[in-house]
């Protein structure tokens, strides 16, 4: 523990010293912008300069993707200031000191690399320094520049298609949520780099066109000095400061022309996948033609009059060399891909069988043709966004994590119509108006709207389609207003709440409790013990398919250890369940004051449930005569029509022998009739009987 404080410790600090480091590095270049530096210390920080432009082009050279060197475009602005306030520094020592100026970096730059002295080499420098200011900005500069507009523009428009290419990739489940948002990351990093990249490309004109104005400047200021304050002779001073302006401008523009030259690097290689080196090397070997062709253009040039023979005889023939090498090459590789292929066509040829499984969606949307546009990012792709709401949803309301729901087109289907599948199977569909609303009437609207007659997908009430000019009136007049995306979404969600026990396999089951077992071992434990993994999924299919959360799983499983080692009969173990969780369900229905009004069945018509139990293969099911379940069903009917004219949830309250019967007789007719027993009431929570379920004629 004291090595990895003291490691820690270590690295805070060395990241302390870096940013101190860089953060006076800064401010120093600034600085330097007013306050004179020596000569010595000019010399120094020009060779450093010098360096540092060097060392940004090979790290550009060796850079895979641009967005590897991320921090370029700073850089590009820090190293143009360094090279400006050397620039001045150096100015303001040529002009005071004149003939007496010793930096060493620019009297070098003005001797050895014009390579001679007096007017010549006065001339030599200047054409010398004036090509390079000229290649600079005319060529790599402005080029660059263009390029670094044009892949800013094309990256921010392409990053529309790019996003809903990531999306898609994670709703088919060809990637994982983690791989999409590092995808997502590395978009939104191109897309700042090149954003970036387009100003600071300005960064190297304006350096190109200031070098013009401050060596300008140095030559008529340094002959003005040097004649007038001075006393020097005229041709004098034009030597003098003729010759310290070259150096200096060569000085200062070999560096930016370093940086301007990885500029235009990087901005170019877009497309790369490697390093300039291997893209270089693998895009110049792929045709040993070309060197052939090229060895024999030089060999013919050699043999015309006049031209050096001595210099184009021996690179013709390092051409044929090289073509001849590269052949050679290409056949190895094309005879070990005929050796692969030969050893493909004998595996073809062997009978291949299909896979005893074929893979199917746990959960999916197909959709027409004429609603793609709901899931097209650059049309906003509202869809997608809801589909990942919904899963998040699902998995606070019912704890239970839904799957990757794959979108898909079906030209099968009607233009306007959708359909959702778990499994493969239909489970529910409808057709969407794209530009229109769905106005669906709660039930307390008596005006009636204009336009088509449709009906709600996903609770089946009446609605009517209408365009945008008519919403604000339709909401005026109390309708449920609803746009397409929110239609398929919300029967999205109701299928989800319907089949989610049809969602939960064995195999979701396992990775509960592999998820469970890191947390809390002893409980996972204790329950495997007496339980299978289907007597624990029964259990908790159970319990969905009465939309009862499971997201309290642990307090679940204790109560199947509690009770396994009695019974492993799941509807017991399913009820024992629901009693632990009372408090969850009678708040999921009881109102803020916590009163949970709730309907009651007659005694003697309770007891006839009862009776009415048989056991199965399949477990214990309600067997009523079919006149007396045709009039149970009906007086429940009444009595849950009177709740919902009244606001109320509809829950029916009965002994725990009969729950389970009297959720089963009423599962066909009134699938979405809560029914809970007296031992899943709650300490804290109020009961009030607002009616009482009984046949009459069954007395």
């Amino acid at each position: 523990m004291a090595n990895a404080r003291t490691f820690s410790g270590t690295s805070a600090l060395l990241g302390n010293r870096s940013d101190v480091a860089i953060a006076g590095a800064v401010v120093a270049v600034v600085v330097m912008l007013v306050i004179p530096l020596p000569t010595v210390l000019l010399d120094a920080l020009m060779a450093m300069n010098l360096i540092l432009s060097l060392l940004i082009l090979l790290i550009v050279l060796y850079t895979k993707k641009a967005t590897d060197f991320s921090l370029f475009p700073t850089v590009l602005l820090v190293s143009t200031v360094f090279g400006l306030a050397l620039n001045v520094s150096s100015t303001r020592l040529i002009l005071t000191q004149g003939a007496g100026f010793d930096g060493r970096m620019i009297k070098a730059f003005s001797s050895f690399v014009v390579g001679s002295g007096g007017t010549e080499g006065l001339v030599v420098g200047f054409v010398i320094f004036i090509v390079i200011i000229a290649v600079q900005a005319v060529v790599i500069t402005k080029g660059s520049t263009r390029i670094a507009e044009v892949a800013a523009r094309f990256t921010l428009d392409s990053l529309p298609g790019k996003q809903m290419a990531i999306e898609a990739e994670f709703n088919s489940g060809a990637i994982t949520e983690e791989e999409s948002i590092a995808k997502k990351d590395d978009l939104q990093r191109e897309v700042n780099f090149y954003g970036a990249m387009d100003g600071s490309s300005k960064f190297i004109s304006g350096n190109v066109k200031v070098g013009i104005l401050i060596t300008a400047v140095n030559i008529l200021g340094g002959i003005i000095i040097g004649t007038a304050i001075h006393g020097e002779a005229i041709s004098g001073a034009v030597g003098t400061y003729i010759t310290f302006s070259i150096g200096d401008g060569l000085i200062s523009q070999l560096p930016a022309l370093l940086v301007s030259t990885a500029t235009g690097i990087i901005v170019t290689r877009s497309v790369s996948e490697g390093t300039l080196g291997d893209d270089v090397s693998r895009e110049f070997s792929q045709d040993a033609r070309i060197y052939w062709i090229g060895a024999v253009v030089l060999l013919g040039f050699a043999l015309l009059p006049g031209f050096p023979w001595y210099v184009l005889v021996p690179m013709s023939l390092l051409l044929g060399i090289v073509a001849f090498r590269l052949g050679r090459k290409k056949k190895r590789e094309f005879a070990a891909v005929m050796a692969k292929s030969g050893e493909k066509e004998k595996a073809r040829e062997e009978p291949i069988e299909m896979s005893p499984v074929v893979p199917l969606d746990p959960l999916s949307i197909e959709l027409g043709y004429g609603l793609i546009p709901l899931v097209d990012r650059e049309k906003g792709a509202e869809l997608l966004e809801r589909v990942q709401r919904i899963r998040r949803e699902s998995a606070l309301d019912l704890g239970l994590v839904i799957p990757r729901i794959r979108i898909i087109d079906n030209m099968r289907l009607e233009p306007s119509e959708y359909c959702l599948k778990i499994k493969g199977v239909d489970v529910g569909r409808g057709r969407i108006r794209m530009g229109y609303y769905m106005c669906i009437n709660p039930g307390n609207v008596k005006e009636e709207l204009a336009g088509e007659k449709a009906r709600d997908p996903a609770f089946g009430l009446p609605a009517v389609w209408i365009n945008e000019e008519k919403r604000d009136e339709a909401e005026r007049q109390g309708y449920t207003v609803v746009d397409p995306p929110s239609i398929i979404a919300t029967h999205l969600t109701e299928i989800i709440k319907r089949h989610a026990a049809e969602i939960l396999g064995r195999q979701e089951m396992s990775g509960i409790l592999d998820a469970l077992r890191k947390d809390y071992p002893a409980v996972v434990e204790e329950v495997q013990k007496n339980l299978s993994l289907g007597e624990m999924q029964k259990v908790v299919q159970n319990l969905l398919k009465e939309q009862v959360s499971i997201r309290n799983m642990t307090a679940i499983l204790e109560t199947l250890a509690d009770y396994s080692p009695v019974t492993r009969d799941v509807q017991f173990l399913t009820e024992k369940a629901r009693q632990t969780l009372a408090r969850q369900l009678c708040l999921q229905y009881a109102d803020d004051e916590k009163v949970l009004r709730v309907l009651t069945v007659e005694h003697s018509l309770e007891q006839k449930i009862i009776d009415s139990k048989v056991e199965t293969s399949s477990g214990i099911i309600s067997a009523l005569d079919p006149p007396l379940q045709s009039a149970w069903i009906k007086a429940l009917s009444r009595s849950v029509a009177a709740l919902h004219e009244q606001g109320w949830l509809p829950v029916l309250l009965c002994s725990e022998a009969a729950r389970f019967l009297v959720k089963y007789s009423t599962s066909r007719e009134l699938p979405g009739l809560t029914v809970l027993s007296v031992p899943e009431i709650a300490d804290e929570v109020t009961v009030e009987a607002v009616g009482e379920v009984k046949i009459e004629s069954a007395a």
